[in-house]
C-alpha cells in the first residue's frame, strides 16, 4: 500500500529561478494530485554579497512571495519558508523538523549542465529521511 503524501517540500533557488523552475511545477502538480500541502523554501546566504540588501530575511521573504504570486499553485495550500545557511543542510533540516513526506528539487544548478546530480541534490538524497524526487531539466 502506498504511503499517504501530506506534506511536500520544494526548495527554490531564487537566484536561478528565471532559468529553471521545473521542480516547483512538478511539486505543485504532485500536491494537486495527492491533496498535499506544499512548503516552498529558499535558503539565503548567511552573509549577503549584495551590499544593497540591508535586511536579508525581509528581502528573501518578499522575493519568495513574488515568485509564488507569479506562479500560483491552484488548489494547493502553500507555505513559504526562508532559511539561512548552507543550502544542502537547511533543506534536510527543514524536512526533518516538519516531518516532510517528499522533497521535490532540481537536479543541479541550471548553469552547471555537466553534472548529472549537483552537490546540493546529492547531499539531500543521501541525508534526507524522506523520499526525494529529483527533477532533471
Amino acid at each position: 500500500m502506498a504511503r499517504k503524501t501530506k506534506l511536500i517540500l520544494c526548495p527554490v533557488n531564487l537566484r536561478h529561478v528565471k532559468l529553471e523552475y521545473n521542480a516547483y511545477t512538478e511539486a505543485v502538480e504532485m500536491a494537486q494530485r495527492r491533496g498535499a500541502k506544499l512548503i516552498v523554501a529558499t535558503v539565503a546566504p548567511e552573509i549577503e554579497r549584495n551590499l544593497n540588501i540591508y535586511d536579508s530575511d525581509k528581502y528573501w521573504t518578499e522575493e519568495l512571495k513574488k515568485f509564488i504570486a507569479a506562479h500560483p499553485a491552484e488548489g494547493v495550500e502553500v507555505e513559504t519558508v526562508v532559511r539561512k545557511g548552507a543550502t544542502h543542510r537547511q533543506i534536510v533540516k527543514l524536512a526533518d523538523e516538519r516531518n516532510v513526506d517528499v522533497i521535490v528539487m532540481e537536479s543541479a544548478n541550471p548553469k552547471v549542465s555537466d553534472y548529472l546530480l549537483g552537490t546540493t541534490a546529492s547531499h539531500v538524497v543521501t541525508h534526507a529521511e524522506c523520499s526525494v524526487y529529483v527533477v532533471r531539466n
